[in-house]
């Protein structure tokens, strides 16, 4: 990639990104950045030309070569091909690089499993990475995120309200409120639901104080996800669920938008469950790896969630790492991570190699087989990545993850690029914004060095993300942010 700059600036080499002189800075679009901010960016002009690109333009288009994408005031001002730059552009040569649409991460917590924690003693404690996530996030390509569940929910609105005000870098925020949790939980962090009024009560205080949806988890009980769901859509709110005490099918028919995970945590196949209770979760999946995809029980299932236009987001990188000597050792997830968390992380991987009786083999293929058959007969599959499990997901690197894992489970690059960008700003209302390469979008984009149509593992090679037209230097925002997580 070899980027050029009218005026006094010259030609500069790719590799030589953080030299990038800022000249007539992007004003109109994007909020005046800090100090902080701006040691991240590399490219702040109002007109930027990328040349010579291959555009995945986020719609499920097959992949177009030798774009030119100009970027004028923070949007996307032209998408055409063999097309000479405008008259004093800032020229990006995009020569052997894919143009993406940045991700929108549709279950990317702010939070992070601690290490040297004891869950039996409520001891699981979930800090927020308030430092580290939002630069990683941005790093990874991720422009924007739902937050999906929040252990603080305070500071995930005030990280939003700065990274809005351009004081810190890091993604477009939308923000779920406290996880809508029943007693029972394991996590002191959570507040437990005393009964319908109180999940009432709940979802109107936080959208009052900025929560733009809601996530019902794992020992809710029907009476409150219902009265959580009745308080949210009147204030045209989505919910999304964690479920356990509830059924899939129960949680549609009270109304929910949107499931969580996928199959493998529905607990209502289990023999006996008793409504309103978390069954043995062991026990429930355990049950599911005994099923196959073309059971009349998941088919039926899928038939509902389509008819109900709810929607399932992808986590399929949390459940890689319950997988026996499954999930890749990723260097650069090693090097984010604080070094306790780093060695506990080690530790809780090598033992889950040694479990030769795990469920988790089938279990992953019956979710990926689920996802698949989901989408053929027209439901809208979500991508995310959930940093959470025992430590082995980390925000950007996860989202990327996510991408290369749908690409295994049976999607093309291109359906898997669309799931992972268009389809999670159409779920948030923000598609005539975001999403997708289009004329008069905003310009938040991926710059990838290789061609993921062919190879999506290239989707791990970000040089450059655009985020309101402003580039931002992933080797920077990745430096800031190593050997922090499990800290901050």
């Amino acid at each position: 990639m070899h980027v050029s700059i009218p005026g006094p600036c010259t030609a500069l080499r790719a590799a030589a990104l953080a030299a990038l002189c800022l000249v007539a800075p992007l004003q109109a679009a994007t909020p005046t950045l800090s100090q902080e901010t701006r040691a991240f960016v590399s490219v702040a002009q109002a007109l930027v030309a990328i040349t010579h690109v291959r555009v995945i333009d986020g719609n499920g288009q097959p992949a177009m070569e030798d774009q030119t994408v100009v970027l004028r005031d923070g949007r996307i001002a032209s998408v055409r091909a063999h097309a000479p730059p405008p008259k004093g552009a800032t020229i990006i040569d995009g020569s052997g690089h894919t143009l993406i649409p940045g991700l929108v991460g549709m279950h990317d917590h702010m939070f992070y499993p601690a290490p040297s924690v004891n869950p039996g003693a409520k001891e699981a404690l979930y800090p927020e990475q308030a430092s580290s996530f939002p630069k990683l996030y941005l790093a990874g390509g991720v422009t924007t995120i739902r937050t999906t569940g929040s252990t603080e929910p305070y500071t995930d609105l005030a990280v939003k309200q700065a990274i809005d005000a351009g004081r810190i870098a890091g993604p477009k925020m939308h923000t779920t409120g406290p996880y809508l949790e029943g007693v029972g939980s394991f996590a002191p962090q959570l507040h437990e639901l005393t009964g319908a009024d109180d999940a009432r009560d709940t979802v109107d205080y936080w959208i009052g104080e900025g929560a733009t949806s809601f996530k019902a988890y794992m020992h809710i009980t029907r009476a409150e996800l219902a009265a959580a769901i009745a308080a949210a859509h009147a204030k045209h709110i989505k919910v999304t669920g964690h479920l356990c005490s509830i059924g899939f099918r129960e949680a549609v028919e009270l109304g929910i938008d949107n499931l969580e995970h996928g199959l493998v945590i529905d607990t209502e196949f289990l023999p006996g469950k008793t409504p309103d209770v978390c069954p043995d979760t062991k026990l429930a999946g355990a049950q599911l790896a005994t099923m196959r995809i073309d059971d009349p029980r998941l088919q039926q299932l899928i038939a509902l969630l389509v008819d109900k236009h709810v929607a399932v987001t992808s986590t399929l990188p949390v459940f890689e790492t319950f997988v026996p000597d499954r999930a890749p050792v990723d260097a650069r997830v090693l090097d984010a991570m604080l070094p306790e968390a780093r060695a506990q992380y080690l530790k809780t991987r090598e033992a889950t190699a040694k479990k030769i009786d795990s469920p988790w083999p089938k279990l992953f293929k019956l979710e990926q087989d689920f996802e698949r058959a989901f989408v053929q007969q027209g439901g809208t599959l979500l991508a995310g990545l959930d940093p959470t499990g025992y430590g082995g997901v980390i925000a950007g690197y996860g989202d990327q993850r996510e991408v290369e894992l749908l690409v295994e489970a049976g999607f093309t690059p291109v359906q898997a690029m669309q799931i992972a960008t268009m389809n999670g700003a159409r779920f948030l209302g923000v598609d005539k914004d975001l999403g997708s390469i289009e004329v008069g979008k905003a310009a938040d984009l991926g710059l990838i060095k290789g061609n993921p149509a062919q190879d999506i593992r290239d989707i791990e090679h970000v040089e450059l993300v655009f985020k309101d037209g402003v580039g931002y230097d992933p080797a920077k925002l990745v430096q800031a942010a190593n050997g922090t997580v499990g800290l901050r």
